[in-house]
Parts: structure tokens; sequence; C-alpha cells
């Protein structure tokens, strides 16, 4: 893309969250909060979409829709200790073609005994629609509760 004012704005913006997000307390309360907020989304949502009950359908088949893309974009990468493990599992074959287990190979792990480095856990957006999501599906499951009884 080019270097636009707006571009040039939104990626300071963006670093200086990424900044400010990196210490694991205000990461979770950022988390914490997405967390209450979906909680209160599936309030206003049922209060409001219920009232007149003329798009329940529509409603919840957005809502569903809403809730699997939130759950395809956190689950489609694994962080990097799991991604790494798996590549050594693959590269390194726990039997030799005769059927042999090589010497030096840590059977218990699969590692190898490389160093994987430090864990690179998921974006704090990525989490934090996670969270809402959480949320949201347990405050529609309250508001389920309060209906049926």
């Amino acid at each position: 893309m080019q270097r636009t004012r707006l571009n040039t704005l939104f990626n300071q913006i963006v670093l200086r969250f990424r900044q400010w997000a990196f210490n694991p307390w205000r990461r979770l309360s950022v988390i914490l909060i997405s967390l209450l907020f979906g909680n209160f989304f599936a309030v206003a949502i049922s209060a409001t979409a219920g009232q007149t009950a003329t798009l329940d359908v529509t409603v919840s088949a957005i809502l569903v829709l809403g809730m699997e893309v939130i759950s395809w974009l956190y689950y489609r990468f694994t962080p990097r200790r799991q991604q790494a493990a798996l590549a050594n599992q693959r590269l390194v074959p726990l039997i030799g073609l005769d059927g042999v287990v090589p010497a030096g190979t840590d059977v218990g792990s699969g590692l190898g005994g490389s160093n994987l480095g430090p864990v690179r856990s998921r974006s704090t957006f990525i989490e934090s629609l996670n969270a809402f999501k959480l949320g949201a599906v347990y405050g529609f499951f309250v508001e389920a509760f309060k209906l049926g009884s």
C-alpha cells in the first residue's frame, strides 16, 4: 500500500496499542472487558430482537454465523511452540527404516531435544474477539434460562 497520511496514522495507532497491550495485566484487562461486553451484547440483542419477534430466525442465523467466523479466526492458527513441535515430529521420524529407534532420539517428547524458544500467543485482537464470543454465548444461555423459567 502507499504511504499516505491515513495509512501512517493507522499503523502508528496499531503499533502504540500493541506496545500498550504488551503488558500482561493490560492484555488481561482488555480481554476481560471484551468478555463482559459480549455478555452485555447478548442481553441487549435478546431484549431488542425478541421484542417484536418478527426476525428471530434471521437474527439467530446471523449471530451463529458471526460466532462461527470468530471461532474460525481464533482456531485457524496454532501458537509457535506447537507448530515447531509438529514440524519436528514430521522431520525426525522416531523409528528408522529398519525398525530401530535412532540413538539420541527423545522418544518421550518427539521433539528431538531442540529449543523451541518462547511461546508466541495469539494476537490481542483475536483473543478479545474470542472472549467477546464466549461472553455472548454465556449471555444467551443465561437469557434462555430466564425465559424458560
